[in-house]
């Protein structure tokens, strides 16, 4: 009986020190994760008006998915940004709302983009005399 327990020891305590090695390393790379999520900076609101592309971009998808008519105005000063990603989601999300476009092209120059951005300013002010309420901030 002595030596069948002696064989099956080795045995046993192999599997046992591989399970604590398994569990130590799942251990360690859970705590990595967790670490490294907590290390990132709160997102700030969302809103229209931010001048960061990271969050006015998310602002207007959010503010189109929504039907906010409140962000027409911000999106048609967006529509002079320096950003050509701003101006793309600007005047996509004016044509979703509005359904108009005035031959406003994000990928143009200040130059030529210029009789389009005067449009959508005069529909903008036009649109804000009709419903005040609708349009403003």
């Amino acid at each position: 009986m002595v030596i069948s327990d002696m064989r099956l020891t080795p045995h046993h305590a192999r599997p046992r020190r591989l399970l604590t090695r398994f569990r130590l390393w799942r251990l360690a790379l859970a705590g990595v994760c967790i670490g490294a999520a907590s290390c990132t900076a709160p997102r700030p609101p969302l809103v229209v008006s931010d001048p960061d592309p990271s969050v006015k971009i998310p602002a207007i998808e959010v503010a189109v998915r929504d039907k906010d008519r409140k962000a027409i105005r911000q999106m048609v000063q967006d529509l002079d940004n320096d950003d050509p990603a701003v101006r793309f989601y600007a005047i996509q999300g004016l044509h979703r709302l509005t359904g108009e476009s005035f031959g406003y092209r994000y990928y143009d120059d200040d130059v030529q983009r210029a009789p389009a951005v005067r449009k959508w300013k005069e529909w903008l002010a036009g649109s804000e005399k009709a419903s005040p309420a609708t349009t403003r901030p």
